[in-house]
């Protein structure tokens, strides 16, 4: 581990990444690889897709160890997983449309997840998560989306516990209420 001892903090091994030392980053990485590998595997179904993504996700942590704030690392990195593998699906969601334009052939079905997630990104949901104050957006992406415990997303938000679970009862309010505009109920109910 090249001196890095093992029970060095995720602070002072980013601290040491920020700094250059590859050495820090793979001692953050055969600390945390695994469980996000298997965080991973459970939304995606795509070996190679997860490998990339953790991949990409220690490049990141690699280019930006400097603005990790906080502790510990867990949240920072599933958050920074979660968004590469959104990332990964956009980019088989445009090669698979590509490739059915070019051979008219049927895409793979998405999974109910990958479908929910584009829902989210792209449908009424993603509309009215833009219409609900960025802080509560922020909260409900990390709890919701990005699949983070209110510990986690505390760590993540610089926040305290109460504050999260407080924010993500207000933001699932606002997400209701702007929904109903986005989706009013007919007038006079079924014909």
């Amino acid at each position: 581990m090249g001196g890095h001892r093992e029970d060095a903090t995720d602070a002072a091994l980013l601290r040491a990444v920020a700094g250059g030392d590859s050495a820090a980053l793979a001692a953050l990485y055969d600390r945390h690889a695994g469980w996000l590998h298997t965080r991973l595997t459970r939304r995606c179904g795509d070996p190679e897709v997860v490998r990339e993504v953790l991949q990409d996700t220690f490049v990141t942590v690699w280019r930006s160890a400097a603005s990790h704030r906080g502790a510990e690392a867990g949240g920072w990195l599933w958050t920074i997983a979660a968004r590469r593998l959104v990332d990964a699906r956009r980019v088989q969601e445009r090669a698979a449309r590509v490739e059915q334009v070019e051979h008219t052939a049927s895409a793979p079905t998405p999974s109910a997840e990958e479908r929910v997630l584009a829902g989210l990104e792209y449908g009424d949901v993603g509309t009215a998560l833009d219409r609900i104050s960025p802080e509560l957006r922020e909260v409900l992406r990390a709890t919701v989306i990005d699949g983070l415990t209110t510990r986690e997303t505390a760590q993540l938000l610089g926040i305290p516990e109460g504050t999260v679970k407080t924010r993500a009862m207000r933001a699932r309010a606002e997400l209701r209420v702007a929904l109903a505009h986005l989706n009013p109920p007919p007038l006079g109910g079924p014909a």
